[in-house]
């Protein structure tokens, strides 16, 4: 069960390298929950908010750990963007970020049930000269 949980998340780090929400959406059970940084809830509420740091920070995950056991899956990345366009109402810098990011992530039926994230916002926002929203 653990290394085909991990195939999924890699499928969903493929999937949000690419910006391609569907592919990403795919790898969740239809019930699913997501919380992070700017917020938590169902796929309803979190896809538009992927869609916007997508298209806003053209941000990219590269995994540097992977664990797992049982029905669990922990990743630790390298987060890396650039500000090409203005995230909710702020301004265009053009400058690049990179930190760490980690995700946990639940399975049920071999999808993602619930994943967490956690990322530090304000070090994105300062690197990339941002106010803190």
């Amino acid at each position: 069960m653990s290394d085909r949980n991990k195939k999924t998340v890699m499928a969903y780090v493929d999937a949000f390298n690419r910006g391609d929400i569907d592919a990403l959406l795919r790898q969740f059970t239809p019930d699913a929950v997501v919380s992070g940084v700017l917020g938590w809830g169902g796929l309803d509420k979190v896809k538009p908010i992927w869609q916007e740091l997508i298209d806003c920070f053209n941000l990219t995950l590269q995994v540097e750990s992977l664990v797992a056991e049982g029905n669990i899956v922990a990743v630790r990345y390298i987060e890396r963007g650039k500000s090409v366009r203005s995230f909710r109402g702020g301004p265009v810098t053009g400058r690049p970020y990179e930190v760490v990011a980690m995700e946990w992530f639940e399975f049920r039926d071999r999808l993602i049930c619930r994943r967490c994230g956690a990322r530090d916002s304000a070090a994105m926002f300062r690197q990339m000269g941002l106010p803190l929203t």
